[in-house]
């Protein structure tokens, strides 16, 4: 019996089913992701467009937060001025607050802060904020003009010394011990007639005479970017007097001196400053008050120590160090040397020299030379320290000098174009101005959220500060919230 196979049944032939080809869904494909991938960038957008709103709105109720925390009796202060008016539409503690708001907003003269003022809801959301009136400019012009200049110089003061209380710079302190003080002077403003008895002027050899004011500032600094003035001396000719030589920032330093040392009595200090000040009247304020110094000192300044220091080196092999440091792909060499033991006319003093290289990438190293005074002595460990801390001098002129007269402070406008006296009141009013501000700027909830926004920068967000209180409403709510909650305020390192 033969088998046969069995029969396989034979399924019937696929079909294609009918529709799109092949290369029309891949196109689908692609055009579905580049919708899905649109609609996240507008999200993303949206997203972004919230974000700096709500930082628009915050940085009223942190400039709102950084004030009642760090300077909660400041109103206070200010009613403790004797007020020499007669009669008066506003209190002095609203003159004196708006002349300030004038320098917190960045407004850079007295017409813009009015045009600021009479727009939109500022006045009300001004009130909230201070729960003052902000008077015209023209009626703080008035009281600037009569205000005794000390007055707003103690005013600075009793800031600073509330900043101390709070041991909010204890941490920048230089060998754990003293506050850096760097002492320079600057041009506030110049006129080509003369404006007072008391300017100085300079004449040039085409025979043109400069009139000019200028001040002697020391200023607190710390090496993430504070430059808190403490005390000002405006060098300045006597009024009303023959004189044989102009008033000079050396002259100038040992009003100063005193006034520094009077102020604050008991305050650990380390001055730093630049190479007009090795001579032998520093050094004699410096350890007569028992501060420290840090002073840069250039080729030809003091011959005698040049020439011991040079025979010295030639000597001693021990007072050396080397210190690398990496940025990146950038390379930071850094050679230290050092002379101890130094007799400059009964005063003990060190130099110290930092050589350093920088070698960075696809460029030919930059050799830079950095040599100071010091009646710190050295050693292997602290001659780095005392080296970078004499360099923190620049910071009054780059986050002090340099920013009041270009960042919307204007320190080089005249707010008052004839009163000498309303002249400087306006100058201690722009300082304590930006010391608020850079207690808020240098704050780490600030720089966290402005970094956040990418390319966002302060001056922009100035701005945008200042819409918002013209045409925004501040939230009384929010401002009471602050008032309750317990606050701590770190800034950046």
């Amino acid at each position: 019996m033969t088998r046969t196979a069995p029969e396989v049944k034979k399924h019937p032939q696929s079909r294609r089913r009918p529709g799109k080809s092949l290369p029309d869904r891949k196109r689908q494909r692609r055009a579905a992701a580049a919708e899905r991938q649109r609609t996240r960038r507008q999200a993303k957008k949206k997203r972004l467009k919230i974000r700096k709103q709500e930082l628009q709105r915050s940085v009223v109720y942190q400039l709102y937060r950084t004030i009642t925390h760090f300077f909660p009796d400041m109103f206070e202060y200010i009613r403790e001025i004797e007020d020499y008016r007669d009669k008066s539409t506003y209190s002095l503690v609203e003159i004196i607050v708006a002349c300030i708001a004038m320098f917190i907003f960045t407004a850079g003269s007295r017409n813009a802060f009015n045009n600021i003022r009479e727009e939109g809801k500022f006045k009300k959301n001004y009130w909230k904020l201070f729960k003052l009136m902000p008077p015209h400019p023209d009626t703080v012009d008035d009281v600037m003009r009569v205000l005794p200049e000390e007055e707003l110089e103690k005013l600075k003061v009793k800031l600073i010394n509330s900043l101390m209380e709070k041991r909010s710079f204890h941490k920048y302190r230089f060998m754990d011990k003293y506050f850096v003080i760097a002492i320079d002077g600057t041009g506030v403003v110049s006129f080509k007639k003369q404006h007072c008895s008391r300017c100085l002027h300079s004449t040039s050899k085409g025979g043109k005479t400069t009139w000019f004011h200028n001040v002697l500032e020391a200023k607190l600094i710390t090496a993430n970017g504070f430059a808190l003035s403490i005390a000002t001396e405006w060098i300045e000719n006597p009024e009303d007097e023959a004189y044989e030589k102009q008033d000079c920032e050396r002259k100038a330093f040992i009003r100063l001196a005193e006034k520094l040392k009077r102020n604050f009595p008991r305050l650990a200090i380390c001055v730093t400053a630049d190479s007009l000040y090795p001579y032998q009247g520093f050094f004699d304020i410096c350890y007569d008050y028992g501060w420290k110094c840090i002073v840069t000192f250039k080729d030809g300044c003091l011959p005698t120590i040049q020439e011991e220091v040079s025979e010295l080196l030639s000597i001693i092999s021990d007072n050396k160090r080397v210190e690398i440091l990496f940025h990146g792909k950038t390379r930071i060499e850094g050679q230290y040397s050092w002379v101890t033991g130094l007799d400059y006319r009964g005063k003990i003093l060190h130099w110290i020299e930092c050589i350093e290289t920088v070698y960075a990438e696809n460029k030919d190293p930059e050799v830079k030379k950095f040599v100071h005074l010091t009646n710190i002595e050295p050693s292997f460990r602290t001659a780095v320290s005392i080296s970078n801390t004499g360099r923190l001098r620049w910071k009054i002129e780059n986050e002090g000098f340099n920013i009041q007269k270009n960042n919307g402070y204007e320190l080089s406008h005249k707010y008052s174009r004839v009163s000498y006296l309303a002249m400087k009141n306006y100058y201690q009013c722009l300082q304590i101005g930006h010391m608020i501000n850079q207690l808020l700027i240098y704050s780490t909830e600030f720089q966290k959220e402005l970094k956040s926004h990418g390319k966002l920068t302060v001056k922009h967000l100035w701005l945008r500060l200042i819409g918002l209180m013209i045409w925004k409403k501040v939230d009384e709510k929010k401002l009471r919230y602050i008032d309750e909650e317990k606050v701590q305020i770190r800034f950046v390192t």
